[in-house]
C-alpha cells in the first residue's frame, strides 16, 4: 500500500542529546495553541485579568523599597531605588515563573501525555514562551519607568550592551529549561523534590544580585556571584541599562558554558524519561 504524501514517521529510537527540533517545528500549531492557552487562560477567571501583569511588579517593587531599601538600606550603587529593584524583579520574574512550571510538565499533564502523542518537549517550549509574553509586558513597564530617567534626569546613561538583552534572556530562558527538565524528570518518582524546588527557589533569588548590587557583598560572600550562572547576567542587565554592575565578558562566557552544559543534562534526562514517565506519574 502506497504512503500518504503527510505521512508522518513516529520513531522512539531518537538520541538521549536531541532535542528533535525538526519534530518540534513539525508541531508548531500544537505550540502556539499551548502558549495561547498559557497566556490567556491563567488570568481569564481574574478580577484584574492581565493587568496582573502590571501590578505584580509594581506592588513587588513597592514592597522591595520599604524592605531592603528603607529598613535595611541595601546599596542600590547609586541608582534610584525603583529602578534598582523593577530591573531586577523583571528579569528574576520570567527566569522563575519558567523554571516552576516547566518542573512540574510531567506531573501536569500526564492525562494529555497518555493520551495523545506529540514532542513532549513542546510543554516546556510553551511555558518558557509564554513566560516570555509575560516578561515582555513587565519589561514595557520598566522601559516606560528608565525613560522617565532619562528624558528629566542624567542619572542614569544605557549604553551600547543594551543589544546584548536578547542574548541575556535567550540564557535565562534555557536555563530555566534545562533546569526544569531536570526537576520535572526527577519529580516523576521523587514526588518531595517539587517542595524542595519552590523553597530553593526563594532561597535562589537571595544568591543572585535581584535586590542588591555584587558590588555590596562582603568579600567573603562574593563566591555566591562566581559560582551563580545567573549574576553575570543580572549584573550585565543592569549595567546595559542603569549604566552600574559588576561584570566581565569573561563571567558571561563562563555563564553561557555553564547553562548550555545543564541544557544539555537536562536534555538527556529528559528524553530518557519523556519514554518511561506514565510509569511512575
Amino acid at each position: 500500500m502506497e504512503k500518504p504524501n503527510n505521512y508522518y514517521k513516529i520513531d522512539s529510537k531518537t538520541s538521549v542529546f536531541s532535542l528533535n527540533l525538526k519534530e518540534v517545528w513539525h508541531y508548531r500549531d500544537l505550540l502556539q495553541m499551548f502558549v495561547k492557552r498559557d497566556f490567556i487562560t491563567f488570568y481569564k477567571q481574574t478580577i484584574l485579568g492581565p493587568l496582573w501583569f502590571i501590578v505584580q511588579p509594581l506592588l513587588t517593587t513597592l514592597i522591595f523599597i520599604i524592605l531592603f531599601g528603607n529598613i535595611a538600606k541595601l546599596s542600590t550603587d547609586g541608582i534610584p531605588q525603583v529602578l534598582f529593584y523593577l530591573s531586577g524583579i523583571t528579569i528574576w520574574n520570567y527566569f522563575s515563573e519558567s523554571l516552576t512550571k516547566t518542573s512540574t510538565v510531567f506531573k501536569d499533564n500526564a492525562n494529555m501525555f497518555g493520551k495523545v502523542y506529540f514532542p513532549r518537549l513542546i510543554m516546556p517550549l510553551a511555558i518558557v514562551s509564554s513566560s516570555l509574553m509575560k516578561f515582555l509586558v513587565q519589561f514595557g513597564i520598566f522601559i516606560v519607568v528608565l525613560l522617565y530617567y532619562v528624558i528629566f534626569t542624567d542619572s542614569i546613561k544605557p549604553n551600547i550592551w543594551i543589544l546584548f538583552t536578547p542574548f541575556l534572556i535567550f540564557l535565562m530562558a534555557i536555563f530555566a529549561l534545562g533546569m526544569g527538565m531536570i526537576f520535572s524528570s526527577l519529580t516523576t518518582k521523587y514526588k518531595d523534590l517539587i517542595f524542595l524546588l519552590t523553597f530553593g527557589i526563594q532561597l535562589f533569588m537571595y544568591i543572585t544580585p535581584v535586590v542588591y548590587p555584587i558590588s555590596s557583598l562582603p568579600d567573603n560572600f562574593k563566591f555566591l556571584a562566581v559560582i551563580n550562572p545567573l549574576s553575570p547576567l543580572f549584573e550585565c542587565f543592569r549595567y546595559a541599562y542603569l549604566g552600574t554592575g559588576s561584570f566581565s565578558v569573561e563571567s558571561i562566557l563562563i555563564s553561557s558554558v555553564i547553562i548550555f552544559i545543564i541544557l544539555i543534562a537536562g536534555t538527556v534526562i529528559f528524553n530518557r524519561v519523556e519514554k518511561t514517565f506514565m510509569d511512575t506519574v
